[in-house]
């Protein structure tokens, strides 16, 4: 018998009713049974942890978060609440940016997102003249301090604009030096958001990475810029390896022309991240009645086969100036704003945070089975819809394993008799 770590016992599993073990060596996931099942030299052979009953979940994936320019609400001048004012905000407040200031603030919105259940994330990077690599530096250095508990995945983008802001194409090529994971566009800042998007597939094709812009944020849907991303997609033959973010514009169109792209997003492997709480607070701005929610359909999208995520995306800065780090909060948001209120539409809403975004991100060796990475949390719940509906938080939580973090459950206190 190989040798086990860690044994976890009376565990729920999603869709079945017995009690199950997690059997753990070597950070890997090395046989799940039914309670019953245990042996009596497993019992005595490793360190046994009670899950009590709680659900099993694998760890939540955030897929679009930006960790340099997290926390920075209390320096900006916020109230309108616009797209442009977020823009100019951000970007008048990293001309501040050190290096310490964007790892320290980066710090706190790891260590929240690891007490969340949050076991892999990829966050966007600013890169430009103006911050050079600073933030940068200071991810890449994140990216190995935490990764006891998180697995940091680095995806630099201009978000200022490309052909419009000299120097800033080196600027990529220097971290994509210096170990960038992906590249990122954002083609509606650029003077020309054509070639904005042309000049990113060829970067990302020489160095062989992964895409993920930042595309057709705003309720026009006259001008979008997601044909061509995905044009360029077959063209290049990135199938699969190319995501968009935002694409508020897909809430505005109608249904026969949405199920069209859709199904071309599918053909092409285009996937999508919706980001509620940023889309929410921002669009619809100067509309006075029957406010449109302008968030990215994804129920459509996913029934088209699109591979979809839902993510934090800002965290306490112009773009939204609140949040937590809770995945489980934010697909609980976007069940909201998308009605969703069926068990599987529940499901699906927390997919969107996990099994669906290993999915989007391409992981491998993900999910609650034998040989995948002991990746996961324990909620106190009786299914995946449940700790959607009701927010349930992890816990506890593993990375590889190992337990990151424990969470104390709040006790009532009534009178004494």
């Amino acid at each position: 018998m190989q040798n086990t770590d860690l044994l976890v016992t009376h565990c729920r599993l999603e869709g079945i009713e017995e009690p199950q073990a997690l059997l753990i060596a070597d950070g890997h996931f090395q046989a799940i049974k039914a309670m019953r099942d245990v042996t009596p030299d497993e019992l005595d052979a490793c360190d046994i942890f009670d899950a009590a009953g709680q659900l099993v979940l694998p760890g939540l994936i955030e897929t679009h978060i930006h960790l340099d320019k997290a926390c920075i609400a209390d320096r900006c001048q916020i109230q309108h609440g616009t797209l442009d004012e977020a823009l100019t905000e951000t970007a008048r407040a990293k001309r501040g940016f050190t290096e310490e200031d964007v790892y320290q603030r980066g710090a706190r919105v790891i260590e929240a997102a690891i007490t969340m259940g949050t076991t892999w994330m990829r966050t966007h990077v600013e890169v430009d003249p103006v911050v050079g690599l600073t933030s940068f530096h200071a991810i890449r250095k994140l990216q190995a301090d935490y990764a006891w508990g998180l697995t940091l995945e680095i995806c630099v983008f201009p978000q200022d604009g490309l052909h419009n802001n000299p120097g800033t194409l080196a600027l990529l090529i220097e971290a994509l030096d210096q170990g960038a994971d992906l590249l990122g566009g954002c083609p509606y800042t650029d003077s020309d958001p054509d070639a904005h998007i042309a000049t990113l597939f060829d970067l990302a094709k020489r160095y062989n990475v992964d895409l993920d812009f930042h595309l057709d944020f705003d309720l026009d849907p006259s001008q979008m810029s997601l044909p061509t991303v995905i044009e360029q997609t077959l063209a290049h033959g990135y199938q699969d390896r190319v995501t968009v973010g935002h694409v508020t514009k897909l809430s505005a169109i109608a249904p026969t022309q949405l199920l069209n792209i859709a199904e071309r997003m599918s053909a092409a492997g285009v996937h999508l991240t919706a980001l509620p709480s940023t889309d929410l607070y921002l669009m619809g701005r100067g509309i006075e009645h029957t406010i449109p929610r302008g968030v990215a359909p994804l129920m459509t999208l996913k029934n088209a086969g699109v591979i979809c995520s839902i993510s934090s995306n800002n965290i306490a800065n112009p773009y939204t100036p609140y949040g937590d780090a809770s995945l489980v909060r934010q697909a609980n948001l976007y069940a909201n704003v998308a009605q969703l209120g069926t068990q599987d539409a529940l499901g699906n809403c927390l997919a969107w945070v996990s099994s669906e975004s290993a999915r989007l991100l391409r992981l491998k060796g993900y999910g609650i089975k034998a040989g995948c990475r002991a990746d996961f949390g324990l909620y106190p719940a009786t299914s995946s819809a449940q700790v959607i509906a009701a927010v349930r938080q992890p816990s506890c939580g593993f990375k590889q394993g190992r337990m990151v973090f424990q969470r104390d459950q709040a006790r009532l206190l009534p009178p004494a008799d």
